[in-house]
């Protein structure tokens, strides 16, 4: 850039007795008003080899920077469109805007102070981000390109006359103000460049709508090691030069930021854990985690409980942290309740309950290196959800700590419903290893935990969580668990769906057989089942439509949704279908929906209308159709998707 291009900058008393006053809080109006189109406007005078990050910055400071600090004159150049034609307020920050955007352009001079705009702006700041502009598209890049290769007076001609869409001699007029020496010279190289106004307004050369990337990650790092350094000095240097009770910025009643809270001293204690009596859970009207005792080998082990306190507090870089969806990950407010302190496997463990979560913190038996804290949100937990616990996972298998009152436990193979479960050998509510469900390939096999107690016999299922799922069957709003020979008969075929829900903070499971329907060309009898996974964070819940067909080992996902009402207790009700080919070779459209479903109607790509709660329909290969149903008391309700 030509530094002879822009002449000093005139003072603001040099208008001319006719020119109107600007006050203030008029600058201030049209600055607020019009901000989104001055920003652009410095950013594209301000000359492109600041690179974006700082372009966009320095756009926004320098139009901050445009109110008049009283009351002056300016010659008024009208907009031509917004509003903002005969503004003075708009003319005066604009000019301002125009002005310092060509200052920050001109080089540095070894005998001069550098102008304020000339300099990196003090604010705004944003720490850690690299922030600009949407990409356009190729039209916008050689616009770019071309600008940068005008002068900053001509780059400012260019703009506004596109984006301002001032005529020439208002444009001459602006230049002169803004202490461009030469204006028509700058009009003259402003028309080398192709004239494509309307790309001035495409996001490209928006720094309002920003996009942000992270800076040098590691040259950020040693100077936020430097920047800890100079503070920690600072901060002893103050404190030696702090009087007592005479601090420099007090906050009334509020205790030092190096003070220790005592319910947040409390809570590290290992001395004040909360250790229930074996006997509790027999006399107390509670049946949950609440009136669990504390169990394990190391329940006396002062320095593990320590740790695991401490880690749960603050978590170092090298501890894996996990936490089921909805679960807050911070520490105890107070004392929490020691559950299990042990050891299993290979590892030394910690359970431990503070009203809302259940947390387990595990290290390897000869160190604290690979340490890992979980998290599992269990409130409101009852007699069957506060059943069992995991301990530990290794080599495929299953450990279970169990809740007091439980008197047996087994391992179940959901798929084979007909063979009996096998006993696992029950320690200080401590269950033998478990295979547990397949991880990965084939579903060939899906074991559950089989729990009895004095009121019934329970399965839950590892999900790859704290707090296995429970899972039942029945209508919703009147489900028992699944425990009974039906119970596992309608399990069965649902079983291997269950991995879909793995790590989504499910509570509950219920399988639910909500039709049964004839299939066409004499082929038997399908089954219609509903599974709903309900979550302890109470949102996020899932939903998937099953047909099982006679002989079929797994039953097929129909139709599936998420955060729908849909087969839960609010709403009994669900519609879903399926494209089925029959033994004959025809392809047929099968829909079922709930009892209390009057009609069901299908439109696309099959058109037909039954009556009552089933649809069977011909249909061709690979077809859509949009399913609605009808209900009894005149309720619309929409196929499951």
């Amino acid at each position: 850039m030509q530094s002879q291009d822009v002449a000093p900058r005139p003072a603001p008393a040099s208008g001319s007795a006719s020119d109107p006053v600007v006050d203030v809080e008029q600058a201030e109006a049209a600055l607020v008003e019009h901000y989104p189109r001055l920003v652009r406007l410095a950013y594209l005078v301000l000359p492109p080899g600041l690179g974006r990050n700082r372009r966009v910055l320095t756009a926004h400071a320098l139009t901050q920077r445009a109110l008049p600090r009283g009351r002056t004159a300016t010659p008024v150049i009208p907009a031509q469109s917004d509003g903002r034609e005969g503004d003075p307020g708009y003319a005066f920050v604009r000019l301002q805007v125009v002005r310092t955007a060509l200052e920050a352009g001109l080089p540095l001079r070894r005998k001069a102070w550098p102008k304020r705009s000339q300099l990196p702006p003090l604010l705004p700041q944003v720490w850690g981000l690299r922030l600009f502009p949407r990409s356009g598209g190729a039209d916008e890049l050689a616009l770019d390109q071309r600008l940068s290769a005008l002068t900053g007076p001509a780059r400012a001609a260019y703009v506004l006359r596109g984006l301002e869409k001032l005529p020439d001699s208002d444009v001459r007029g602006l230049l002169t103000a803004a202490g461009v020496a030469d204006a028509d010279a700058a009009l003259d190289e402003a028309d080398s460049a192709q004239a494509e106004y309307a790309l001035l307004d495409s996001p490209e050369f928006d720094p309002c709508s920003l996009q942000a990337r992270p800076t040098d990650l590691m040259r950020r790092r040693q100077h936020m090691k430097a920047a800890l350094a100079a503070a920690a000095a600072v901060a002893v240097c103050g404190a030696l030069l702090g009087m007592p009770g005479d601090g420099w910025g007090p906050d009334g009643a509020a205790a030092p930021s190096y003070a220790q809270n005592p319910s947040a001293r409390a809570a590290l204690d290992p001395a004040l854990l909360l250790k229930v009596p074996a006997a509790a859970w027999e006399s107390s009207a509670r049946t949950d985690f609440s009136v669990w005792p504390a169990r394990g080998d190391l329940t006396g082990d002062s320095a593990l409980l320590r740790r695991a306190l401490a880690v749960w507090a603050r978590p170092g870089e090298t501890v894996q942290v996990s936490a089921t969806p909805g679960t807050p990950s911070g520490g105890p407010s107070g004392p929490p309740q020691l559950l299990y302190a042990g050891t299993v496997d290979n590892a030394r463990v910690v359970i431990l309950y503070d009203g809302l979560r259940i947390v387990r913190y595990a290290e390897p038996r000869d160190g604290t290196k690979g340490a890992a804290l979980d998290f599992a949100r269990v409130d409101g937990a009852d007699r069957a959800e506060a059943s069992a616990v995991v301990l530990g996972r290794a080599d495929g298998n299953v450990r279970y700590l169990t809740a007091p009152w439980v008197t047996k436990a087994a391992a179940r193979d959901l798929l084979k419903p007909g063979s009996a479960a096998t006993d696992l050998a029950l320690t200080e509510g401590t269950t033998a290893p478990m295979a547990g469900p397949a991880q990965s390939g084939p579903c060939t096999s899906w074991n559950a935990l089989q729990l009895t107690d004095a009121s019934g016999t329970r399965l839950l299922t590892d999900l790859g969580e704290l707090v296995p799922a429970r899972l039942t069957t029945g209508r919703p709003g009147s489900v028992k668990d699944a425990s009974g020979a039906g119970a596992l008969r309608a399990w069965a075929p649902y079983a291997c769906s269950l991995g879909a829900m793995r790590s989504t903070g499910v509570r509950s499971v219920n399988a639910w057989a909500y039709a049964a329907q004839p299939l066409p060309d004499a082929s038997g009898t399908a089954d219609w089942v509903c599974t709903r996974a309900e979550t302890w964070q109470g949102g996020g819940e899932r939903v998937l439509a099953q047909f099982h067909t006679p002989g079929g080992r797994y039953g097929a996902v129909a139709a599936k949704a998420e955060n729908v009402p849909a087969c839960g207790a609010k709403d009994p009700q669900v519609l879903a279908g399926v494209l089925w080919k029959s033994g004959a070779g025809t392809w047929y459209l099968l829909a079922a929906g709930s009892r209390g479903t009057s009609s069901i109607n299908a439109s696309g790509g099959v058109r037909a209308t039954a009556n009552g709660h089933l649809l069977a329909a011909k249909a061709k290969q690979g077809v859509q159709a949009e399913l609605k149903g009808t209900l009894e008391d005149g309720r619309a309700v929409s196929g499951l998707r």
